[in-house]
């Protein structure tokens, strides 16, 4: 066992809900310490400036770029995340220099990875010296220059949890649902392949914001109240994502909810919950082999329809699915903590992303370090 740090992370993911706040004790191998965790919402209006972002974003041809208002928001966005850590740390009786580092994901606003480019705004130096605590930050681009997706980068993690599992059934997947899902493969040998599987949350919370006012369907109440439609269910599992042999990272631009006319407010939500369901079973026919366990982390895992989807796909090959927390973990932190765990690896110089998860030619370290005047 390495040097154990102590390491927060911070994620506020294609959802565009909020930050989550993950506190870690790692050597950034197979060492994990759970620590605590905070989830701060963004105010409506703010969430309305980051969906302005992502329509400004698109303009972007180099990395560096701010277009628009996008430095602006670009600060107030660290502003939000320095607020966050500060209030995590008081929460919990926690001293800035108890902590080693930050892993600071920032927002996705541009995701290109076939045209070797993915942007996410967030200013790690300006969070490093606001908090006193070393961070690093844009942990993707190195992937991507050397020919990767950039995405996912959890699957290191995952990897570490699995190594926790008590009597673990091999394989084992994890699944997170959040804006877009994606999944990591653990088999037998330790062999780690993961990839964006498909939408997740995104399309029903567009669905449900358009056409109820409500910005996510809590529970699948919506949903349940509706019925499948499948002949639109059909529409987005047709999409050459599901039937390539290559696998590929989403933006969240990729897959668009229905047309107003396509659909009622609880049938629309019940055939998204379903698509995000069959997503996962369908892109997880490219694996080696079936997982026998499934293990829902994310949002999604709190949408009951989802949820029942899967089960019962799940059992006609089967297995079975899990929530994180029946697994042993929390399903709300996994991300903000996977952040936390690659900051350490950061800092080692330790891969975050392999040729299994993103495509990458070799395992390949990444990630930016912010000093302080105390680092």
């Amino acid at each position: 066992m390495g040097e154990l740090k102590r390491a927060v992370g911070l994620m506020s993911g294609t959802s565009m809900d909020g930050i989550d706040v993950a506190l870690l004790a790692t050597d950034g191998r197979e060492t994990v310490e759970l620590g605590p965790f905070l989830s701060v919402s963004y105010d409506p209006d703010f969430r309305e400036r980051l969906k302005a972002g992502l329509e400004t974003a698109k303009t972007i041809h180099e990395r560096h770029e701010r277009p628009g208002d996008l430095a602006d928001l670009e600060r107030d966005l660290t502003l939000r995340h320095v607020d966050a850590v500060n209030d995590f740390l008081k929460q919990n009786s926690i001293l800035p220099g108890d902590i080693d580092v930050i892993g600071f994901h920032g927002q996705t606003v541009l995701h290109r990875p076939y045209a070797a480019l993915t942007v996410q705004i967030g200013d790690g130096q300006l969070l490093a010296d606001r908090t006193g605590i070393a961070t690093v930050f844009d942990m993707r681009a190195n992937d991507i220059a050397h020919g990767g997706q950039g995405a996912p980068l959890v699957p290191a993690y995952h990897a570490a949890l699995a190594a926790r599992l008590e009597d673990r059934t091999s394989p084992v997947c994890f699944v997170n649902i959040g804006g877009i899902s994606n999944l990591t493969y653990i088999g037998p040998d330790h062999e780690i392949i993961a990839f964006d599987s498909g939408p997740g949350n995104t399309l029903i919370d567009q669905w449900v914001e358009e056409n109820a006012g409500v910005p996510y369907d809590q529970g699948g109440r919506i949903a349940s109240e509706g019925t499948i439609i499948m002949a639109l269910a059909d529409r987005y599992l047709d999409h050459p994502f599901f039937t390539s042999d290559m696998r590929r990272s989403l933006d969240r631009s990729d897959f668009r909810p229905p047309a107003a006319d396509e659909a009622g407010l609880h049938d629309g939500a019940r055939t998204l919950a379903y698509v995000t369901a069959a997503s996962v079973m369908r892109s997880a026919g490219h694996l080696p082999a079936m997982p026998k366990c499934f293990i829902i982390c994310g949002g999604g895992r709190l949408n009951g329809a989802v949820m029942e989807d899967l089960a019962e796909m799940a059992s006609r090959h089967g297995a079975q699915v899990l929530t994180a927390e029946e697994a042993g973990f929390d399903g709300d932190a996994m991300e903000a903590e996977a952040w936390a765990y690659l900051a350490v690896r950061s800092l080692a110089g330790l891969p975050l992303t392999f040729p299994g998860t993103t495509g990458v030619a070799r395992p390949m370290t990444g990630g930016v370090l912010a000093r302080t005047i105390r680092a």
